[in-house]
């Protein structure tokens, strides 16, 4: 059980069943339901007992997993296992990161290094404080049925997948980072649960009638809510005071059906507000979402949510576009240039326009004059981005150097909260798919069925797509860390590390101010203002040739850019940060 709850080791909500036993190994201890449809065990469990453990409900001959289970060693099918050691944790100096500021990097632990575990990730670190990182972001980490995918069918969110080393692993990797000086996001999904492992419906009122894009709704606001969202709310917390780590990416909160007086997103925020006071460390809670409204990070007494930040497609869409000249999907309404502008003086392009892709209206407007602009997270390649296409193929595939260097200089120069994708610092050669491991043949085949069909709704060539159960898929998918000294890899790995190193020294880089920001378009030549440094950008196949003032280049793409007499030759692709 979480360590934030005040029940007893074995004590498990289970409404539903009439009858619940402890099994202990090869023991079995009947329990007795409380009032409130706890069951706690009939009799103390005596010290020294098993540490594998499930519960018998009614008459199914099969214990079943604790709901809050702490460690799956032998899967999300089979029993939990207590966790029995004390971890000595070598952070007692580590006061926190803040998101202000703050450079996020992105990472997939099953592929982030060849042998896809925590532990082995740790060496790695060091180039990410090389690089400028603050907070690194885990991907799910939590159990799921199979060897490797995504993170996001979890349906054990109490555990730590074996496969990445389990609970231990995981505290020696914030250890570690925290020695670094490194943050720890963690990217937690609370809006449903996987196709295969999911237990909790035999216990209690979980899941309520409806569905979302992956799964069955949690019942947030139904009868029975009031366990289940502390259920979700433990969940947090466990992160935070038992891991250590400073923040929580909350996945897709738009798929989060609550009617609640006070919704759960808000409800997280004042816990996590008053954990953050007595632990004395910035905690920080970032939402993704898709609905382009900052109800969610408006503070509550303005009437928002109160989190702390959440995504912002549309400056991936802008940047994309510009780079790439791709239009199709969700990309059309992104064509004209003047969109990536607008994006970075109003935060989003979608604020109550017209979406050509949704066939309506979309989202509302930033309030600019009282909104930091930290608060929204930005990236021009992410796990969704990369992994949700076809191949799973990167910018790398696309773009010429100066193009990948621009998408860096737009990213970590501009206004909002940056986040690297792993491996885009260096023009990975390798696709980021998306890959599962389903053991069930029925599943794996309905999910490289559904790939498809979704695909060819788009325009895509079904040939192109990924068999996601291919276990070639994962591999191929796996960071090639050799490539980073050669060719164009090297290069662009330097482009962001001096990048990095601006973003630290140049108080314009993180001016939280929107209206520190302005922006200009002259055909495909793109200028962005922050305070009195200017960042150029040529879009375009042709050189340009921009008036700029009398400045100095502080940074440039490959190609270089020339400034003379007030003006700036930029050859096309290439782009600087004048100063």
């Amino acid at each position: 059980m979480s360590t934030t709850s005040p029940r007893g080791t074995f004590d498990v909500w289970a409404p539903r069943p009439q009858r619940v036993r402890l099994q202990l190994g090869s023991e079995v201890v009947d329990m007795t339901r409380g009032a409130d449809d706890w069951w706690t065990p009939a009799e103390p469990v005596p010290a020294g007992s098993p540490v594998d453990y499930g519960y018998l409900l009614d008459d199914d001959p099969d214990p079943r997993p604790d709901p809050r289970s702490r460690r799956q060693p032998d899967g999300v099918h089979g029993l939990s296992r207590r966790d029995t050691t004390a971890y000595e944790w070598d952070d007692a100096a580590w006061t926190g990161r803040q998101l202000a500021g703050s450079v996020l990097y992105e990472l997939h632990v099953g592929t982030f290094t060849p042998d896809g575990t925590l532990d082995s990730a740790i060496p790695r670190l060091d180039h990410l404080v090389e690089l400028g990182v603050d907070l690194v972001e885990v991907m799910p980490v939590n159990a799921f049925n199979g060897t490797h995918n995504w993170g996001y069918d979890g349906v054990a969110w109490f555990a730590v997948a074996e496969p990445y080393g389990g609970p231990d692993a995981y505290r020696r990797f914030v250890d570690a980072c925290h020695v670094r000086g490194l943050g720890v996001v963690q990217d937690v999904v609370h809006n449903h649960l996987g196709p295969s492992g999911n237990y909790l419906p035999l216990f209690g009122p979980y899941l309520k009638d409806g569905r979302n894009t992956w799964g069955d709704l949690v019942n947030l606001d139904g009868e029975g809510s009031a366990e289940v969202r502390r259920f979700v709310l433990d969940n947090v917390r466990m992160w935070f005071e038992d891991y250590h780590v400073d923040a929580l990416r909350l996945d897709a909160v738009h798929a989060l059906s609550d009617t609640s007086e006070v919704h759960l997103l808000e409800e997280m925020a004042i816990e996590t507000a008053a954990l953050s006071a007595h632990l004395r460390r910035p905690l920080t809670l970032i939402a993704e979402s898709d609905l382009n409204d900052t109800t969610l990070v408006r503070p509550r007494e303005a009437g928002g949510h109160g989190l702390d930040a959440q995504w912002s497609d549309d400056f991936h869409h802008a940047v994309h576009v510009a780079l790439s000249g791709e239009t199709t999907g969700y990309y059309a309404d992104f064509e004209p240039l003047e969109a990536l502008a607008k994006v970075c003086e109003k935060g989003f392009f979608h604020d109550g326009t017209y979406s050509s892709f949704r066939g309506r209206d979309h989202g509302k407007p930033v309030d600019t004059a009282h909104m930091p602009t930290w608060r929204l997270v930005v990236a021009n390649q992410n796990h969704d981005q990369v992994g949700n296409r076809a191949r799973g193929d990167r910018l790398t595939e696309h773009l010429d150097d100066d193009q990948l260097a621009c998408a860096a200089l737009l990213t970590l120069a501009g206004p909002f909260t940056p986040m690297l994708f792993m491996g885009e610092e260096w023009a990975a050669s390798t696709p980021f798919a998306f890959f599962t491991s389903h053991p069930e043949p029925e599943l794996g085949t309905a999910t490289a069925q559904g790939r498809i069909a979704e695909f060819a709704k788009m325009g895509w060539d079904p040939d192109e797509v990924l068999d996601p159960q291919d276990p070639e898929t994962f591999r191929a998918s796996r960071l090639d860390w050799d490539e980073r000294a050669r060719g164009r890899h090297a290069v662009v790995l330097d482009c962001y590390r001096r990048l990095g190193r601006l973003r630290r020294e140049l108080p314009q880089l993180t001016d939280p101010s929107f209206g520190s920001v302005s922006c200009t378009v002259d055909g495909r030549v793109f200028t962005m203002r922050r305070g009195d440094l200017l960042v150029v950008v040529n879009t375009g196949d042709e050189p340009a040739e921009v008036q700029v003032g009398e400045r100095e280049v502080l940074f440039e793409t490959p190609a270089g850019v020339d400034v003379r007499g007030g003006a700036a030759s930029v050859p096309a692709h290439a782009g600087a940060l004048l100063g």
